[in-house]
């Protein structure tokens, strides 16, 4: 269903027009009606149309002058002109709006039903061209290689949420469900790389041998994981990434290792003996989940770090190396994302499962009390990154005795621990809270003030205000209708109505000069408007109110 707004300064013409016609049945709504240009500007605030219907012969903003401002602003919107025979010629002159359709007077409603059903065919194939399936499907499966290694790039690089990976997974198509994971990468060895000296000509060479280098890589450990049926392999921070799938239902962590060393030793010996170079191999953690694999692809890229210890041209796996607790705690992206948000935006309940999850389970975990420690402050570095960004007076919330990380020492045990964190949480988020009410309100009555010294400017307007405020059209309109209940067109006019009863009240000023005092440049629209709004003429409201006195 289409939005339309119809524009017709004729009451009983607009009524039929109105009447007529079974606007449903040929897929339009008319959300709105104007009798002006003028009007139908100020009506676009509270819904944008799809399509306007305007005369082109009508007071204070003709037809042609509407579609010249809808032009400007709303470039999507369809605009068709109804026009009489003498008035053709010009509305022809007007093809620089590239007005859609002309409809001639007099005319049946049929014929105006015909054009509509032409604009919206137009605008349902404009749609179409934009989500046509096919062109997308075939764009689509030429960009899949890509679209793959950018997503496991993103796997590895950050802990993704599982409703995320999953639907990716069945988007790619890319078959990664199994019972272990293991993530390797492999470097090659720069001290075997061949050297180029000084000129700008010789280092753009290596460069390019690099790359051709690591495509050759690419190719020789793509073969060999498939002949292995492993896993995937892609490229990432110049490193080759294979990221090991062990099967369902069969294979346990220590056999995904196993089969992870045999197929990269391998790739290192293959490498060695056809490519003449070397690579070394940094091998992580096996986990159970998906959504851990980012963890494992850090310790690999930590286990390379040992080349300069353990030589290079090897296979160095961080188990190996490290002594580690089968699980760690981890304050990764995820969490210290979801803890923010809710610090921000959240509700008591939210923030109440959101720190349940951050201690869940740490009590029956593997680890050190240094590692516990670390994973607080970790914990406590984001809440007070959220209190620093929503302007939070810690001093006047916590109070001034507060030192945060000196909190870390006094917690006796895992439930203290966590309900101070709670504590700290709640009261941060319902500082955020009042604060970002106080913005908003401080907003709008800034606004209020200056549209109640400017009213009677016959240029103000929601992008002036704006400017003025250094705040976006979008953000200050959803804003000011949430505290003041009204959009800021309705507000503008309000006041400019009262301020005028008023006049008309109070002072023996004619109706122009009174549309002058109020903002209105064209008395006649002043007139209009104030009939549309409080129900008389300027001339009868003044008439009523001398009654009233002099009874």
């Amino acid at each position: 269903m289409y939005k339309l707004m119809l524009v017709e300064d004729e009451e009983d013409v607009r009524e039929g027009i109105l009447r007529e016609i079974d606007w449903a049945r040929h897929g339009f709504e008319v959300i709105e009606t104007a009798e002006n240009g003028q009007e139908a500007a100020e009506l676009f605030e509270r819904q944008v149309p799809d399509v306007v219907v305007t005369d082109i012969r009508m007071p204070f903003m003709d037809g042609l002058q509407l579609a010249a401002w809808i032009r400007q602003r709303y470039e999507a919107t369809k605009i068709v002109i109804l026009t009489g025979f003498d008035e053709f010629e010009y509305a022809q002159k007007a093809v620089k709006l590239h007005i859609d359709e002309y409809v001639l007077k007099p005319y049946s409603a049929q014929e105006l039903i015909d054009v509509l059903a032409k604009i919206k065919r137009r605008i349902d194939e404009e749609a179409e061209e934009k989500e046509n399936v096919q062109t997308l499907q075939e764009h689509y499966r030429r960009s899949l290689p890509v679209l793959r290694e950018v997503f496991l790039a993103s796997l590895v690089a950050r802990k993704l949420p599982r409703r995320e990976i999953v639907e990716k997974c069945r988007s790619y198509d890319l078959e990664l469900a199994a019972d272990a994971y293991v993530v390797s990468v492999i470097s090659m060895d720069t001290g075997d790389s061949e050297q180029t000296d000084g000129a700008a000509e010789a280092s753009l060479k290596g460069s390019k041998d690099t790359e051709l280098k690591r495509f050759a890589v690419l190719n020789i450990a793509e073969e060999i994981v498939e002949k292995h049926r492993l896993g995937r392999v892609f490229l990432h921070n110049d490193y080759l990434v294979l990221l090991t799938v062990a099967g369902q239902g069969t294979e346990g962590e220590a056999s995904a290792l196993k089969k992870t060393l045999t197929a990269l030793e391998d790739i290192r010996q293959s490498i060695e003996k056809y490519l003449k170079f070397t690579v070394t191999i940094g091998v992580g953690t096996v986990c159970g989940e998906l959504t851990d694999v980012s963890y494992s692809y850090k310790d690999a890229v930590l286990a390379l770090d040992y080349r300069g210890i353990l030589g290079s041209n090897r296979i160095i796996c961080i188990d190996d190396v490290e002594t580690r607790f089968v699980e760690k705690l981890r304050f990764d992206e995820l969490k210290e994302h979801a803890l923010i948000r809710c610090l921000k935006v959240g509700t008591p309940q939210e923030i109440q499962e959101t720190v349940d999850g951050l201690f869940h389970g740490i009590g029956e975990t593997q680890v050190s009390f240094k590692d516990y420690q670390i994973y607080l402050m970790e914990m406590l570095t984001a809440i007070l990154k959220a209190a620093k960004d929503g302007n939070v007076d810690l001093d006047a919330v916590l109070g001034t005795d507060f030192v945060p990380f000196a909190e870390l020492h006094k917690f006796a045990s895992l439930q203290e621990a966590k309900s101070r964190i709670l504590g700290l949480c709640t009261a941060i988020m319902n500082s955020i809270a009042s604060q970002r009410q106080y913005t908003y309100k401080s907003l709008v009555e800034q606004a209020i003030d200056y549209t109640k010294s400017h009213y009677h400017e016959t240029d103000i307007s929601i992008q002036k205000v704006c400017s003025h405020l250094h705040i976006s059209a979008g953000y200050f309109s959803s804003i000011f209708k949430k505290e003041a209940k009204m959009t800021f067109v309705s507000y503008l006019m309000h006041i400019r109505m009262e301020a005028a009863k008023e006049l008309l009240r109070t002072t023996d000023l004619k109706a122009f000069e009174i549309a002058e005092r109020v903002g209105y440049a064209e008395p006649n629209y002043f007139s209009f408007s104030f009939r549309k709004h409080v129900g008389v003429s300027p001339k009868e409201y003044r008439s009523a109110a001398m009654e009233g006195h002099r009874g």
